[in-house]
Formats: structure tokens, C-alpha cells, sequence
């Protein structure tokens, strides 16, 4: 009787055991989130400022003097954006995986489509734009599109299949070397890439290629591609930039300007010229928030791509500093994420939209600083545009969503 009361009692009720992998629909990843919040705050802080004299002294006739125009609508799309980010934080991202290729082919024909009577328009010998059902680029769902299916394919390549060749030939030795070298592994994803850059080509869009062959680099390199690839690549790329760019008129006049702007002052020099001259009036402490200059309708586009001139001009260096701090903080984080995903398809989904916005942020700060040539990236949650706004936010979305089903430690 002694040793029976020596055990244990043992509740009916047995507690949940956390299984290795298990995963858990919990709280987004608040760091990011409140990063996401503050630079989207702080860029329309920045959007009021630099666009209200462009708003005023609208040549276009499109804001009618209404010194808010830009703001209010860009503050319009931010809450849009904000609801959309959150909707998409809620929504288990696996199931995408399975909707690559449709979503693939929709970003095809929406960009073709650019193209068609009434649906397209075209502004400054570029036809980019979709009207319907407001003004938008398709090529941003492109670029989405690019992501999720490059990371849904690479998910997988733990299943595929090696191909064999007759090794008694030399076309079947040579194909067993292609093979081991990784060649038809890559195959696919070359075709997705060519046909998409051949449909940007017709646009024209540039800068939209080089963000899809960034995108496409940074996703194969974190899937465990070979780095002799990327070599091979690279050299291939900067080989076609050189061909692009000495055989297409508007490149070879973008790439003098940027070597010398002065050549062409009043004209396509400007941009560059006055950027130079808001960011060196700015100095360390900057003239005041508001205090712009430049702005005045001396810096074309203040209010979309050089909004970072004006940044630089009010806010000085160290204000101009701590904007970058923001920015490199949530790419940080956003590695970190990819770092901690549930899979390998949410860790690849968040290595290709922490890249893009990362590169979005260095090339725009490049040209508004003449490090790099106009390209006509504007600036992730600061420049004025309501659609890219919201599906910047869609994306933030997207990775707080697979941010809440991270492994259980």
C-alpha cells in the first residue's frame, strides 16, 4: 500500500506535445511591421512636402492649385495598401505555391496587353502603363509573379529527377556533363526570364529588366544554385547591357548625361543637375522640414523619383542617414525572416521581395546621387504613386504572413 501512493497520480487529460517543425498561426513579426509602418508615415510626411509647390503650380492642369492633391491621394492608397497588407498577413501563402504558373501566365498577358487599343497607354515613348481599371504598370505583378514562381520551382528540387544520357555517344556524354553541371536544371527558368525581359524590350522598359534579372539571381543563389552560374551570368548580362545600351538611342543619351549633365543643363542634364545641388544645399543638419528649395520646380519629379533630393535637402545628412538606417533595418530583418521561414518556398518568397526592395532602395538613392544613370526606379513608401504603393504593402504583407508560422524553437 506504501509504494502505491509512492506513483504518481497520472491526469486523464494528457498535455499537447510541440512536435518537432510544428507550426503555429501566431503573431506576425512586429518588428517588421513597425518598420513597414514608419518609413510608409515618414514617406508621406516627405510626399507632402516635396510635392505641394508641383501641386500648386501645376502646368499640367491636373491638381487645379489643390496644394494637397498628391498627398491626399497617395494617403488614400496608403490605407488601401495598409488593409491590403494586413488581408494578405492573415492568409496562409502555401497556397500560392500551387497558383505559380497561373499567376505566371496572367503577368504575361496583362504585360502584353499594354500593347492593345483602349487598354494601354503610352507616356514619353514608352508604352507601359494599363488604364484600366485606373493607371497602372503590370510590370509590377511581373515581378511577383517572377518570385513565386522561381521559388515555387525551387522548393522542389530536392524532387526532381536527374536526366540520363547513353554514355556510348558523345552527344549522350555530352549530355550527361550538361546535366551534372546543373544546364537543364536551369533551363526552365531561363525561358521564364528571356520571354519576360523580351516583353519589358517591347515596352521599353529597362529598369524593369535589370530589377527581374536581380530577382531572378538573388532566388537561384539562395536555392543552392551553382556560383560558376552566376559567373557565367553576370558576364552574359553586362555583355547584352553594353550591346542595349550602344545600339538604343534613349540609353546611349541617358548614359553621356550621366557622364557629363552639364553637357545638356536646361535639358535632359537638369535632373541630375539639381538633385547634385539639393543634396550639397542640405549640408549636415539640412535647411528645415518644408524648407526645400528645389523643389520650386528647379528638380523635376520631386514628388516621385528624386523625392530623396529633397529629403537630403531638408533633413541634411544625418536626417538623410537615419531614412537609410529605416530602410537597411527592415531588408535586415526581412533576411532574418527568410533565415527563420516554416519552408523553403517562404524563405525563397522572402529572399526575392527583401531583394527587390533592397535594390529599389540603392539604385534610387544611386541616380538621385549620379552614382548611377537615370533609370526612373522610384523610391519604395516615399515616391508619389498609389498602385506601386499598394503592392509594395501587399509584399510586406505577404512576408508578415509567412513570418507567423515560423517553427516552434
Amino acid at each position: 500500500m506504501a509504494k502505491a501512493f509512492k506513483k504518481p497520480l497520472k491526469s486523464p487529460i494528457k498535455p499537447k506535445e510541440k512536435k518537432p517543425g510544428q507550426t503555429i498561426q501566431g503573431e506576425v513579426d512586429l518588428p517588421f511591421m513597425l518598420l513597414t509602418v514608419l518609413l510608409v508615415v515618414v514617406g508621406l510626411v516627405m510626399l507632402l512636402s516635396a510635392s505641394y509647390p508641383s501641386a500648386i503650380y501645376d502646368l499640367k492642369g491636373n491638381t487645379q492649385g489643390d496644394a494637397l492633391y498628391y498627398f491626399k491621394r497617395q494617403a488614400i492608397f496608403a490605407v488601401i495598401g495598409f488593409m491590403g497588407m494586413y488581408i494578405v498577413s492573415k492568409l496562409n501563402y502555401r497556397g500560392l505555391q500551387g497558383l505559380a504558373v497561373p499567376i505566371l501566365l496572367v503577368a504575361f498577358v496583362l504585360m502584353l496587353a499594354v500593347h492593345v487599343p483602349g487598354l494601354g497607354k503610352t507616356v514619353g515613348g514608352a508604352t507601359r502603363w494599363l488604364t484600366i481599371p485606373m493607371q497602372w504598370q503590370p510590370s509590377e505583378l511581373g515581378k511577383m509573379a517572377l518570385i513565386i514562381y522561381f521559388a515555387s520551382r525551387l522548393a522542389k528540387r530536392d524532387q526532381r529527377v536527374s536526366r540520363r544520357f547513353n554514355p556510348r555517344t558523345t552527344l549522350g556524354r555530352f549530355g550527361n556533363w550538361l546535366e551534372r553541371i546543373g544546364f537543364f536544371e536551369l533551363v526552365p527558368y531561363g525561358i521564364v526570364l528571356v520571354i519576360m525581359i523580351f516583353i519589358l524590350y517591347l515596352q521599353p522598359h529597362m529598369s524593369a529588366s535589370i530589377q527581374m534579372v536581380v530577382i531572378a539571381a538573388a532566388i537561384l543563389f539562395a536555392g543552392g544554385i551553382s556560383v560558376g552560374w552566376f559567373l557565367a551570368g553576370g558576364i552574359t548580362v553586362a555583355s547584352l547591357l553594353v550591346i542595349i545600351i550602344a545600339t538604343t538611342d534613349y540609353m546611349t543619351s541617358r548614359v553621356q548625361m550621366w557622364r557629363d549633365p552639364w553637357s545638356d543643363a536646361l535639358g535632359k542634364g537638369m535632373q541630375a543637375i539639381q538633385s547634385m545641388l539639393a543634396i550639397g544645399s542640405g549640408g549636415v543638419f539640412g535647411e528645415g522640414l518644408g524648407n526645400s528649395r528645389q523643389k520650386f520646380l528647379y528638380l523635376p519629379e520631386a514628388q516621385n523619383d528624386f523625392i530623396f533630393a529633397v529629403v537630403c535637402e531638408e533633413l541634411g545628412l544625418i536626417g538623410a542617414s537615419l531614412v537609410l538606417v529605416l530602410f537597411a533595418l527592415l531588408i535586415i530583418r526581412g533576411y532574418w525572416l527568410a533565415l527563420h521561414a516554416r519552408d523553403k518556398f517562404g524563405s525563397l518568397v522572402i529572399v526575392g521581395v527583401v531583394t527587390l526592395f533592397a535594390f529599389q532602395v540603392f539604385a534610387n538613392v544611386a541616380v538621385v546621387t549620379n552614382l548611377f544613370p537615370v533609370t526612373g526606379i522610384s523610391l519604395p513608401f516615399f515616391s508619389y504613386g498609389g498602385t506601386a504603393l499598394c503592392i509594395q504593402l501587399a509584399e510586406m504583407g505577404l512576408i508578415l504572413s509567412i513570418s507567423r508560422q515560423n517553427p516552434i524553437n
